[in-house]
């Protein structure tokens, strides 16, 4: 008799948010993952051996041992597989100390279904093939390195915060496409945010600040439609 998820990647969700962990679980198992929930560190790291998981989401902030010290413990116990961490901490010095003790990726909450699921998906595909070179997205003279948190400019490091960083993202993967506030609200932000328009105005303005310093232009408004990042030199 055939395994019923003989073919299907194990996600394993960690998090003391009843909430938060029936929506990523719904919404994996519709992506065709099979999923298995863990409500502390403790049961996340009796679950990472009992049930394999091929990939882990994990909370930092939990009751018990944070998500920090179960990824240390795993790496410890010389257990590899991939782990995002999910959390409300949002400096650039948590995401390199997440990545410093073995995490693969860092998503901020809030964060967009949409988010979690291309997440996934890019560090599964990593784990795969096995890489270990750093997961680059380059436009123009910008290079962002998802590895390392990086983003240079011309070969200039530019210093982001984590909502400045998921902006840039989005710019860079929908390069020379005009984007609608409504969708840089959905994607950047969250999903399901009902936040305002003037959220995506002041941080177009940091982004450009910092992006357009001292360089030719990238960042540009399309009046009444939206934003796109556009080289005019391509």
């Amino acid at each position: 008799m055939t395994e019923p998820f003989a073919d299907k990647q194990r996600i394993l969700v960690v998090d003391d948010e009843e909430y938060l962990v029936d929506l990523l679980s719904t919404s994996l198992r519709f992506q065709d993952f099979e999923v298995d929930i863990a409500a502390n560190g403790f049961e996340a790291l009796a679950k990472a051996g009992s049930f394999e998981p091929d990939l882990i989401l994990l909370d930092v902030l939990m009751p018990d041992i944070d998500g920090m010290e179960v990824c240390r413990r795993l790496r410890s116990a010389g257990n590899s597989v991939p782990v995002i961490f999910l959390t409300a901490r949002d400096t650039k010095a948590d995401l390199l100390s997440g990545f410093a003790i073995g995490g693969d990726d860092y998503i901020t909450k809030p964060f967009s279904l949409e988010e979690v699921v291309v997440r996934i998906r890019a560090v599964l595909k990593r784990a795969t093939v096995g890489t270990t070179e750093p997961d680059l997205v380059e436009y123009a003279d910008v290079v962002m390195d998802e590895s390392t948190y990086v983003v240079t400019r011309a070969g200039r490091e530019v210093d982001l915060s984590p909502t400045e960083w998921r902006l840039l993202r989005y710019l860079l993967m929908n390069a020379e496409r005009v984007l609608s506030k409504q969708q840089i609200l959905g994607h950047v932000w969250n999903y399901d945010f009902g936040g305002e328009a003037g959220s995506v105005e002041t941080y177009i303005s940091y982004l450009r600040k910092k992006l357009d310093h001292e360089n030719d232009p990238l960042i540009y408004t399309i009046r009444g439609v939206g934003y796109t990042l556009r080289s005019r030199t391509r």
